[in-house]
């Protein structure tokens, strides 16, 4: 079985920034003028939530996150609140320790992401989108576009896409993501960055002086 995104979660009653984090802010503050820290507030809040994924092995944002980062901006807590639930990337509650982003958008679709779907499912057995594996690793999200259509279907997990995917590549990544293992990101079957398949096709030689 597989266990729903928590609607009752307790929130942390503080959030103080980590050395990484205070880093992290610092170089991200110093690219803009003084007065204009509130554009820091999208790259602010990936901070808020990384750093909850090394705390707690969940990479979610909580409300004192959202008031600290708030607070260092010199903004109100509203407008945060704002930012982070209008985008998609944010999670507002605790989710799985990988967060498995689907694409479902045309060109997956055309090219396999039915299969990586069901892979998904079996694999962790999680029947709908937005729930969590009933051990904590995985929490399963349909997601729109991710931009990376040449080399179809996706599936992004965390931060890093892995590309060119089929049910028994889905299924032998999400098992090394179970045993503690990283596979490379990206193309899963060696292509070079969007390259043709089986390598390059033009400029194999040099043209004849």
């Amino acid at each position: 079985m597989a266990a729903a995104a928590p609607s009752n979660f307790e929130q942390p009653a503080c959030f103080a920034f980590d050395a990484q984090s205070e880093a992290e802010l610092a170089m991200l503050i110093g690219r803009y003028p003084a007065g204009k820290q509130a554009s820091v507030v999208i790259p602010g809040l990936y901070v808020v939530q990384h750093q909850m994924k090394r705390q707690t092995d969940s990479a979610w944002v909580p409300v004192k996150g959202m008031d600290a980062l708030a607070e260092r901006l010199g903004m109100a807590p509203i407008r945060v609140y704002e930012v982070a639930t209008f985008y998609y990337m944010f999670n507002m509650a605790p989710i799985g320790k990988y967060h498995l982003q689907v694409c479902t958008t045309t060109p997956c679709w055309l090219r396999g992401s039915d299969e990586i779907v069901a892979a998904c499912r079996a694999e962790t057995g999680i029947a709908g989108w937005k729930e969590t594996s009933a051990d904590g690793m995985f929490t399963m999200t349909e997601v729109e576009c991710v931009g990376a259509c040449v080399n179809a279907p996706i599936l992004q997990v965390d931060d890093d896409f892995y590309e060119d995917l089929n049910g028994e590549r889905t299924t032998a990544l999400l098992a090394a993501l179970r045993r503690g293992e990283k596979p490379p990101k990206g193309s899963t079957i060696g292509r070079q960055n969007s390259a043709p398949e089986g390598g390059s096709q033009t400029l194999l030689f040099a043209p004849e002086a």
